[in-house]
């Protein structure tokens, strides 16, 4: 299949980030990628999730957050990031092929998309590749409550091991926001979804986790 790629450029704030927008022919989905706090878009379990995806049908768009793009380590806050997502958003939906438009991200990507969607954003749906809900260690310290009141589907993807949102944590929370919030787990997964004993590179592991989310983006356009 082939899949066209663009670099571009866009403006947020008083600068501008990088991203890519790949899209296969006849694509009928968008799905807009952030990276996680540690990562750059360029990370491979990234580009290896978006590759499936396009593999898949689904058009992507990866990008970075300022700090990223400034080349610093400590992820912006969350004023910046959610602008940031704003603006990213804006402008794949003017595109005029780019149907409708998910918003995707890994823990902090995650969390910073669906507090965009809590302030307005629009987007056709929600998919987190590991749900930061609380610190490691401290269930008490929840980041739940913008969740409440999202109607629009959202798949919260978390692995068996992931200290973030151990089993049993994450599941009443999706129950109480209500039937359009699903979670699935990948058995064995760690936060990275890496699983103890199969030794997989970080490409890999990210394609595996396409399957998942094209299904339940599928269900939600039959639905």
């Amino acid at each position: 299949m082939q899949v066209d790629h663009l670099d571009l450029s866009i403006p947020v704030g008083e600068g501008n980030v990088s991203a890519v927008l790949s899209r296969p022919e006849g694509a009928d989905v968008t799905v807009v990628v952030a990276h996680g706090a540690g990562t750059g878009m360029e990370h491979p379990f990234l580009t290896g999730f978006t590759g499936a995806l396009n593999d898949g049908g689904a058009a992507t768009l990866r990008f970075n957050f300022p700090y990223r793009e400034a080349g610093k380590k400590f992820p912006d806050r969350a004023p910046v990031a959610v602008e940031t997502w704003k603006a990213v958003m804006a402008t794949v939906a003017e595109r005029d092929d780019a149907g409708p438009v998910w918003a995707c991200g890994k823990s902090f990507g995650g969390r910073m998309a669906s507090m965009a969607v809590a302030e307005g954003m629009p987007a056709a749906g929600l998919v987190y590749l590991g749900y930061p809900l609380h610190p490691p260690g401290k269930p008490e310290k929840l980041r739940d409550e913008h969740l409440y009141g999202l109607a629009l589907p959202m798949l919260f993807l978390q692995g068996t091991r992931d200290t973030f949102a151990l089993p049993g944590e994450l599941e009443p929370v999706a129950e109480r926001i209500g039937p359009n919030a699903r979670v699935e787990r990948i058995e064995g997964g760690n936060h990275s979804f890496e699983v103890r004993g199969q030794k997989r590179m970080p490409d890999v592991i990210g394609a595996g986790l396409a399957e998942p989310v094209l299904r339940f983006i599928r269900e939600g356009a039959k639905s």
